[in-house]
């Protein structure tokens, strides 16, 4: 003991003083939301940093600020996982140049209202069965997932389901601006021929420009980086739950996103539209 406090340059009477110390009402607090802000982390899959984790709190009525959050991240050692800048590689096509569209949406990325621009992509996920692809159609409006279908094989009929699932879903209005990038099932005739049935406008993306389809690529970086990093799927069956389970109630109805003020795609739906 005058070992310790030689060492720590203390006395020891101050030593025991400190040791029969009654927590301060501050530590007290810092306890509480200590606990409160581990609570948002696990419930967030470990995946928020300390801006979601602090916004979240502040929408549950809970007043803190952010560096004080920051802090007891770090004192916790909660860190969030972190996105995956992974290489872009375009997939060819075969078909005629004349199938491809003009890119219309041109990276105007702010939307006005819901069901105004619809983007859309393919990802792969590999699993102990082999590859899933997963095809996505998002409301850029809110960033809400409103399509989706997955497959063993990146056919056309891929894209055509998640796209009549978006259409069933929301109901669109005519003249909606459709954009995909050039992969051989968004110029196909077959999914060219449901956009014109559905009246909807299309758009794409240049030839092996990831950055003019940027919230989509977004989109995948996030699910990859909190679903499927560092964890492996037995079965395509076993990633299609996971999946689903990620889509729809998670990221759908609990995931905060910077772009919509930490809100989720549905709360900045119920909130921006009457």
């Amino acid at each position: 003991m005058n070992l310790m406090c030689k060492i720590l340059k203390v006395s020891r009477s101050g030593y025991y003083a400190y040791q029969g110390r009654q927590p301060s009402f501050r530590d007290e607090q810092n306890k509480i939301l200590a606990e409160q802000i581990e609570q948002v982390y696990i419930k967030s899959r470990k995946t928020y940093g300390s801006p979601r984790i602090h916004a979240t709190l502040k929408s549950e009525g809970i007043e803190c600020g952010h560096n004080r959050v920051a802090r007891l991240m770090r004192e916790q050692r909660l860190v969030s996982k972190r996105h995956n800048r992974n290489k872009h590689f375009y997939r060819k096509n075969i078909l005629s140049r004349a199938c491809v569209s003009e890119n219309i949406l041109n990276r105007r990325f702010n939307v006005s209202k819901p069901n105004e621009v619809w983007v859309c992509d393919i990802t792969s996920l590999w699993t102990g069965s082999g590859w899933l692809y997963l095809a996505v159609e998002m409301d850029l409006y809110s960033r809400r997932i409103i399509g989706w279908a997955m497959d063993r094989r990146m056919r056309e009929e891929l894209v055509v389901s998640a796209l009549n699932m978006a259409v069933i879903n929301r109901q669109p209005k005519k003249q909606l601006l459709h954009h995909s990038d050039q992969g051989s099932q968004y110029v196909s005739e077959v999914f060219r021929t449901n956009l014109k049935k559905n009246e909807m406008q299309c758009s794409m993306s240049r030839k092996g420009n990831c950055h003019d389809n940027a919230v989509i690529e977004s989109f995948f970086n996030t699910l990859k980086t909190e679903l499927t990093k560092k964890r492996k799927f037995k079965t395509r069956e076993e990633a299609k739950a996971a999946l689903f389970e990620y889509i729809e109630v998670f990221y759908n109805r609990d995931r905060a996103h910077s772009t919509l003020g930490y809100l989720s795609p549905i709360q900045y739906e119920l909130k921006n539209v009457s």
